[in-house]
């Protein structure tokens, strides 16, 4: 596509998505990652654009999807045989969206970046990950791909040429926002250290308060849910409900008294605040990470500095339904997201760059 063409339809016509092969998009329970790509593509086709999503057979987004995987396969046997996946799978998309006349590739694993030096069609990066140096002098090789942080806090750990910052967004219609709340905090994410729901219960126990815990059980973290997690389920006090699809998220979100996100990590986005936010949940968190771009304390949430005050707001938050709800709307939409991602686009575009790699 000519600049010229750009600038007269103020449209950007083939976009190709290259999405990781292991998780159907979208994700039918697990996959942050996965559900950014089904809202980005299918608000991109909305806008009138014609979007291609490389991803498995299992996937159900809305626009054309292609794929050389027939089934979803999550968790990964092992991450050799995972990384041996993602190449295969990516270098026949890179080879395929550049046969079928892609104006951009779009992707969305650290794996892929290399096959850009490939084409000659732009490539977009947006970065799922915390901060990695083997990962940022991976990307320095490649200048010419723009790359995407999902957080001002994680754009700063990259010294790329070319990166900017866009938030993740939510399709909103699809949660559900409730004003009463019922008498219980929640925690859904990965059962895994990090993400830390062996300090969400802490946190409960100390409040004397309902925790519904919900996420995936990953084997390589067993051992930790065995140790650390089930030793406290009561079954009334400290509940593990499983995982949560569309619906199981708005039933325990929409009704909990607030989201508890004790984190213990530089968090790239967590995608869960928002999602917490749009159902009229408040959320307490620990700050790290992007917790401050998306949590604006006392307004639709509270960043707390230790268990002690997570459990002293958890009894009450004091934070409005409708203001959580309001804010996730002005800030963490589709719209929103698809309107940087657009202008994104249309500025690599113009700006043709050809891809070149840099000595090693």
């Amino acid at each position: 596509m000519t600049a010229d063409l750009i600038s007269q339809a103020d449209t950007i016509v083939r976009i190709a998505i290259i999405a990781p092969p292991f998780i159907p998009v979208p994700p039918v329970a697990y996959g942050g990652t996965e559900l950014f790509l089904a809202d980005l593509a299918e608000g991109l086709v909305e806008r009138g654009h014609d979007v291609t999503v490389y991803a498995n057979g299992a996937s159900q987004v809305a626009c054309d999807v292609r794929w050389i995987y027939r089934d979803a396969e999550w968790p990964l046997q092992s991450p050799s045989s995972g990384a041996l996946k993602s190449v295969v799978h990516g270098s026949w998309a890179f080879h395929d969206a550049a046969a079928r006349d892609a104006d951009l590739i779009h992707v969305n694993d650290s794996i892929h970046v290399p096959m850009s030096r490939f084409v000659s069609i732009p490539v977009v990066h947006t970065l799922h990950h915390p901060h990695e140096p083997e990962l940022t002098s991976l990307y320095q090789l490649f200048p010419n791909v723009a790359y995407v942080a999902i957080s001002h806090a994680q754009c700063r750990l990259e010294p790329l040429p070319h990166i900017s910052t866009i938030h993740h967004g939510l399709r909103l219609s699809s949660y559900t926002y409730r004003e009463s709340k019922q008498d219980y905090v929640c925690f859904l994410g990965r059962i895994a250290p990090v993400k830390a729901p062996h300090l969400a219960i802490e946190a409960a126990q100390r409040a004397g308060v309902r925790l519904k815990l919900a996420g995936e059980i990953q084997p390589i973290f067993r051992a930790y849910f065995d140790e650390q997690i089930a030793p406290h389920l009561d079954g009334w006090q400290i509940e593990y409900v499983g995982e949560a699809d569309l619906a199981g998220k708005n039933e325990l979100l929409s009704h909990a008294r607030a989201l508890l996100f004790p984190i213990q990590w530089e968090e790239p986005f967590g995608l869960v605040m928002a999602e917490a936010n749009a159902c009229g949940t408040p959320v307490l968190a620990f700050q790290a990470g992007s917790v401050p771009e998306v949590i604006e304390d006392g307004v639709n949430g509270r960043i707390c500095e230790d268990v002690e005050e997570m459990a002293e707001w958890a009894r009450d938050p004091c934070v409005d339904p409708f203001t959580c709800r309001r804010r996730a709307e002005q800030h963490f939409s589709i719209d929103v997201m698809v309107d940087a991602y657009e202008a994104l686009y249309r500025g690599v575009l113009r700006t043709g760059r050809r891809q070149h790699v840099e000595s090693v």
